[in-house]
Order: structure tokens, then C-alpha cells, then sequence
């Protein structure tokens, strides 16, 4: 592998994983009410479910899936679906306050939840399975080692898309004391859930154009 080809698909992953999206947001809010190692679980499903995309798209399932419209509108709504969801149920939370105690003694049993509520956020973005699918054919040399330049491109993709993820969970735990003061976890909620709600209803919009 050309190393000047490696450099490009660098600059290619950092845009990707540096923008802000779903499961940025995901993580962030998770800091910010949950604290930094919710927001790190949160990020690894996203993580885990990105990197299967990757690894489809890579195998040439992800150009099937990308090229199906049944497939394609399926994974769309439902990522749409649950972000609406996520949004929906911030906007009618009751709470009032949060607290540091609260976002630093988060029971153990709830971190599978977070990782499953990361990997359908990253598992449902229709926009990653097309990226994928039309970034891979452009560094990807045949006539070489497929599998180093599959573990090369993916080792890469994984560092910098969870190094991007616990970024965004940091700060979100680093910036959520103002949410500590009364009355304040209603705000975050609606704020949270309005945004939820308008990434749902932008995903809604992806086409495979």
C-alpha cells in the first residue's frame, strides 16, 4: 500500500468521524447527564456498530445493501425512528435536576443498555453505508493484499472514530456542570429532545442518490 494513498483515506476518515452527527450527540448527552464512562460505552457500540458497516462495505455486502431500496429505507427508518424516540422521551421527562452524585454512580447493569443504545444509533445511519460504499473502491488496489489493506484501513478508521466519540463524551462530561443547578435538567431535556427529534427527521430525508 502507497503510503501517499493512506495519507488521503486519512483525510478522508478525519472529516467523517470529526463531524458532528447522531452519534456524537449521542455520546455528548450521555456525558453530560451520565457522566464520562457512559458516554465511553455509548461511543464503543456506535464504534462496533460503525466498524460493521466498514467491514460490509469493504466485502462488497455493504454495495447490495446500499443499492436495495427495501434494505436501504429499512435501516433509514429505523435510525430515524429511534432518534425521534430518544427525542420524544427527553421533551416528556419529568426530571427536574441532575446531580453529580447521580452522573458518577451509574449502576454497571446499565451499561449494555448504553452500548445497544450507541450501536442502533451507529448501525442505523444510512449515510455511513453509502460513504462506505463509495469510499473503499477508491483506495482499495487489487492487486494487493486485501486483508493488510482491510486491517490498515479499518485499525484506522477505529482510532480515529472512537478517539472522535470519547472527544465529544469528554465534553460533554466536562461541560455539564451548569445542568447541576435546579430546574436546569428540563431545559438540557427539551434542548436534547428538540435536537434528537430534527437529526430523525434529517436522517428521514438520506436518499442512495
Amino acid at each position: 500500500m502507497v503510503g501517499e494513498v493512506w495519507v488521503y483515506y486519512v483525510l478522508a476518515v478525519l472529516v467523517l468521524t470529526a463531524s458532528p452527527g447522531p452519534s456524537s450527540l449521542l455520546c455528548m448527552t450521555r456525558g453530560v447527564t451520565s457522566g464520562w464512562m457512559v458516554g465511553a460505552y455509548t461511543a464503543l457500540g456506535s464504534l462496533t456498530a460503525i466498524t460493521l458497516i466498514l467491514t460490509l462495505s469493504f466485502t462488497g455486502l455493504g454495495v447490495i445493501i446500499a443499492s436495495s431500496e427495501v434494505i436501504f429505507s429499512l435501516i433509514k427508518w429505523v435510525g430515524a425512528g429511534y432518534l425521534v424516540y430518544l427525542g420524544i422521551k427527553a421533551l416528556v421527562s419529568k426530571q427536574d435536576s441532575y446531580s453529580e452524585l447521580e452522573a458518577g454512580t451509574v449502576s454497571s447493569c446499565r451499561f449494555p443498555h448504553h452500548f445497544a443504545s450507541g450501536f442502533i444509533v451507529g448501525a442505523s445511519n444510512p449515510k455511513a453505508i453509502l460513504f462506505f460504499t463509495a469510499l473503499f473502491p477508491q483506495f482499495i488496489n487489487p492487486s494487493e493484499d486485501l486483508f493488510l489493506q482491510y486491517a490498515v484501513f479499518a485499525s484506522t478508521f477505529v482510532v480515529l472514530e472512537f478517539s472522535w466519540l470519547l472527544f465529544y463524551a469528554y465534553l460533554g462530561a466536562k461541560s455539564s456542570s451548569w445542568i447541576f443547578a435546579s430546574g436546569r435538567a428540563r431545559l438540557f431535556n427539551r434542548l436534547t429532545g428538540g435536537v434528537f427529534i430534527g437529526a430523525g427527521a434529517w436522517l428521514s430525508t438520506a436518499s442512495r442518490a
